[in-house]
């Protein structure tokens, strides 16, 4: 699905700015127009804005950390009755974030004039905040509950701001050792292997066959490094370019789904991010159809977004929320029997509250069980490289040692 900026007339006249996904133009209008009516303009926006996980730190990128802050923030200073300009104008003088700084002023000033705070968010930094902030703060003002959509953005938010946090810090390790074991591998083969090299054909005699396939090795290394790097930068750009592509994105998000062990990690990434955003949006009085369209645009796997999406359209025709997710296939079984029990009970949002910590749980526990195995596994095999080295040089000293004597 591709992200669009649009301009509306709402059925009360007003003007209305936001931005809504679409799998084309012609979808986006329609989408709108269900929404508000009439539609004035349509501009695709262009950057992929599908998960608050994508959303880069540093330059003129959202802080995530000062972000989410600012949602607590708000939730607090509405809650005490505060009007919603003088609330904008107080968080933008504490922040010390310069992007959110800059943004909140103006914000602030539109608001003042009498514009919605959604629409002003839109227009001032609708590149810049994730879709569902800006479309959960329009169904807290439409609702009259501007506070408690802050305060569930700000647990939502938060609890993706620490996973991702999380994520990085157990992957930091192992990146690091896998860089350092590509250094090692390309030093010893191009440096130390060659001087050994040199001191074996000065010497003579047969070498062992472990140390003729190490000196095969490091030559090829010697004549084929620049090849071995400019291949690696023709498949980071091809894959760049297939992920571009409509049919390359959704072939490469469904391969990712079957992976092995990093496969069940997307699907649980993926189920997590629907009930937390599916909760979130609910709670803060979004129909079942809006919170559908703007979950998926939370969601990180295109090939599960784009199915999410898909929903909403059987929604509307009044399926069930549950029935549909398992005609799909696509989200784990137990996700899908709780959903059609809180729709029977009349406790949805309750619900997926309880399959969120569930999957947040799992996830966890998945990531953790998958960095444990990668660590001593890239540490085998940098010790079996180091071992290989040694002893492939050591033999043939030994053997050098036995002709001499």
């Amino acid at each position: 699905m591709e992200t669009y900026k649009y301009t509306a007339i709402s059925k009360d006249g007003q003007k209305i700015h936001g931005v809504i996904d679409g799998y084309n133009e012609l979808d986006a209008v329609d989408r709108i127009k269900k929404l508000y009516g009439i539609v004035v303009k349509v501009t695709p926006v262009g950057a992929d804005q599908k998960s608050f996980l994508n959303v880069e730190i540093g330059g003129n990128k959202l802080n995530s950390k000062a972000f989410t802050l600012m949602c607590s923030q708000f939730a607090i200073i509405l809650n005490a009755g505060i009007p919603v300009g003088r609330a904008v104008r107080l968080i933008a003088d504490k922040t010390t974030d310069k992007i959110l700084k800059r943004t909140l002023n103006q914000v602030a000033g539109d608001v003042e004039a009498g514009r919605s705070l959604a629409t002003s968010f839109a227009d001032r930094g609708g590149k810049l905040f994730p879709t569902t902030f800006i479309e959960t703060i329009r169904a807290g003002e439409e609702s009259g509950n501007l506070a408690n959509s802050f305060e569930s953005m700000h647990e939502h938010f938060d609890k993706t701001y620490k996973m991702k946090k999380k994520v990085k810090s157990a992957l930091a390790y192992p990146a690091f050792v896998l860089v350092i074991a590509i250094a090692v591998v390309v030093v010893l083969m191009i440096v130390v292997v060659p001087t050994f090299t040199a001191i074996f054909d000065e010497l003579g005699g047969e070498l062992p066959g472990i140390t003729k396939l190490l000196i095969a090795i490091s030559e090829f290394f010697q004549n084929y490094i620049i090849h071995m790097v400019v291949v690696v930068i023709i498949l980071f750009i091809t894959y760049q370019f297939v992920n571009k592509t409509e049919k390359g994105r959704l072939k490469l998000s469904i391969w990712a789904t079957r992976l092995p062990v990093f496969g069940n990690i997307v699907i649980l990434n993926s189920a997590s991010q629907f009930a937390n955003s599916m909760h979130t949006m609910l709670a803060s009085g979004m129909t079942m159809v809006r919170s559908l369209n703007i979950t998926a645009k939370v969601i990180s796997n295109y090939y599960i977004s784009t199915e999410i999406g898909k929903i909403a359209s059987k929604i509307e025709e009044g399926r069930a929320l549950g029935v549909s997710l398992r005609e799909t296939g696509i989200m784990p079984d137990i996700l899908v029997d709780m959903t059609s029990v809180g729709e029977e009970t009349g406790e949805l949002e309750g619900t997926l509250k309880t399959i969120a910590g569930y999957y947040d749980t799992e996830l966890d526990m998945a990531l953790a069980a998958a960095v444990s195995k990668l660590e001593p596994a890239l540490l085998v095999g940098l010790a079996g490289i180091a071992g290989f080295i040694v002893i492939a040089i050591y033999v043939s000293m030994f053997s050098m040692y036995n002709i001499m004597g």
